[in-house]
């Protein structure tokens, strides 16, 4: 019994991974896999109840819902940083899996509120946005993708610029101005787009760690190292509208 739980698991969360950039004829078997990934979920925490370890599973579950409950219900993404903006609230959500290329599967999907191009974040800073979500889950396409864009600002200077993915180094800040004075150190944060989506505005994308040099460039460039820890991953908070009363 509990290894047929364990194995159903590991299917949906294999059918996610799958058809994790899928064109829009496979929506459907998406949201299939998601409804079959937290229904296996379910089954297979009730298993672990019954087969030993309730007590420490029991530990966990309270530990986790106490977390959740102060991160919502302060505003806050972790232990008081990194305030969500007004008019927004942070739906918790744990890392589940990862897809092809620079993305990731979070355990929060639609029922939670959660649709495409939402901002997602931890206490560091900027992880990504919402491509696709289901009931259930939901997939993230993190900020070191190839084909990452994203409207940024100097912090201090107030420069503008835009920050995209760069393969196997990070980030990459283009400055509009070739001229502008930017440091090694200097902190890059969102600019923020029309309606908070896909990004709210003032979120940490990450610090200046060199500058490039190109002499006769239209921009200047800089690498930039992401504020969060993309390769340890574990609760993030994905940034969705507050409901209106």
């Amino acid at each position: 019994m509990r290894r047929a739980l364990v194995l159903l698991v590991l299917a949906a969360a294999a059918l996610l991974v799958v058809v994790d950039r899928a064109v829009t004829p496979l929506t459907p078997v998406r949201a299939a896999g998601s409804r079959v990934y937290g229904a296996a979920e379910s089954a297979f925490g009730a298993a672990a109840r019954v087969f030993g370890g309730d007590g420490r599973l029991r530990e966990l579950e309270r530990e986790n819902a106490a977390l959740r409950a102060r991160l919502l219900s302060s505003g806050t993404r972790s232990a008081g940083r990194l305030p969500v903006p007004g008019g927004y609230q942070g739906v918790a959500a744990h890392v589940v899996g990862f897809g092809r290329g620079r993305s990731v599967a979070i355990d929060a999907g639609t029922s939670a509120g959660l649709g495409r191009d939402m901002t997602v974040l931890d206490a560091d800073g900027l992880v990504g946005k919402v491509t696709w979500a289901g009931p259930e889950t939901a997939s993230v396409s993190l900020i070191t993708d190839a084909g990452s864009s994203i409207g940024a600002r100097v912090a201090g200077s107030g420069e503008l610029g835009v920050v995209t993915g760069v393969p196997g180094a990070g980030l990459r800040l283009s400055l509009f101005d070739p001229n502008a004075p930017v440091e090694v150190g200097a902190q890059v944060v969102t600019l923020g787009s029309a309606g908070g989506r896909p990004y709210v505005a003032g979120v940490p994308i990450g610090t200046v760690t060199a500058l490039e040099s190109a002499p006769g460039a239209a921009t200047r460039t800089a690498l930039v190292r992401p504020a969060a820890r993309l390769s340890a991953l574990g609760l993030v908070t994905v940034v969705v509208p507050r409901p209106e009363r």
